[in-house]
């Protein structure tokens, strides 16, 4: 049998945190995708776009590479929140076997 890796507090607080993690970052990719005006300052838009000619196609593709960004970030999350379960569930399997 495996040995667990972090603590039971830790586990769920990592659990805690990648739920939170995984709403935001998806909520944040969805309004990227759809080019929510509110994020405008957060395109990464300053440093090419008038090499660009300041075309809107331009300023589409980096609101779609930030919300594919936000995605993947998501999906880290994801994973973090499958090992920390893992990890809660072998703490408590251990905390049963030793009393």
């Amino acid at each position: 049998m495996a040995c667990p890796i972090c603590g039971p507090l830790c586990s769920r607080y990592y659990m805690v945190l990648s739920v939170w993690a995984i709403v935001m970052l998806g909520l944040l990719g969805v309004f990227f995708w759809l080019r929510s005006p509110a994020l405008f300052e957060d395109t990464p838009l300053k440093s090419n776009w008038e090499h660009h000619n300041y075309t809107l196609e331009y300023a589409k593709e980096k609101y779609e590479q930030n919300a594919m960004n936000c995605w993947i970030a998501a999906g880290i999350y994801v994973v973090l929140f499958v090992f920390s379960f893992i990890q809660y569930k072998m703490n408590n399997r251990s905390s049963y076997e030793m009393s």
